[in-house]
């Protein structure tokens, strides 16, 4: 039947009118700066750095394997991997920087992290004075406690914390 989607779409308009007078839950308008709306805990905006402890320095959960910087659609990671004084390579990234202008919140750098140390923040109030260093998120500013994590996400948290619980105490056992 032609004109079946344009009917379709007034009679939800027509219901939402209406509804939104007669129903307990109606449609407000939220006074932003003042109010604000209870976040979902599945929104997600831009990624940040989990670390356990109270060093982000020494609690980073990132070991620089630069999965999420090949996998990056738009190349906006840039991670150097930390030397030592021989030019030994650490286990940590000595530079770690994210440019959110070009960030796509894609989360497949969190999708292909193997441990757990890369998540998606909710922070959407990003703006500042600076035309293109605010812009650049370096390790300092996305390094977030554990806590934090559990703040924001509290069921997916507690999973991924028993996950590497779990999978310290195999390794534990595989070593004794």
């Amino acid at each position: 039947m032609i004109g079946a989607g344009i009917i379709k779409g007034m009679l939800v308009t027509a219901r939402n009118l209406i509804g939104s007078y007669f129903v307990a839950e109606r449609l407000t308008t939220v006074q932003y700066p003042e109010e604000r709306e209870k976040i979902a805990e599945n929104f997600r905006n831009f990624p940040f750095l989990v670390f356990d402890g109270d060093d982000p320095s020494k609690g980073l959960r990132c070991v620089s394997c630069k999965i999420c910087e090949k996998e990056c659609p738009p190349q906006v990671i840039f991670i150097i991997q930390d030397r030592d004084e021989k030019g030994k390579p650490l286990k940590s990234p000595k530079v770690f920087d994210i440019d959110i202008s070009a960030c796509m919140s894609c989360q497949i750098c969190v999708e292909v992290c193997p441990f757990d140390a890369i998540k998606m923040d909710n922070a959407f109030e990003l703006s500042g004075s600076n035309r293109f260093g605010d812009l650049l998120l370096r390790k300092a500013d996305l390094s977030k406690s554990n806590t934090y994590y559990h703040e924001i996400r509290p069921t997916e948290a507690t999973a991924v914390d028993a996950a590497l619980e779990e999978a310290a105490a195999k390794k534990k056992a595989k070593t004794a």
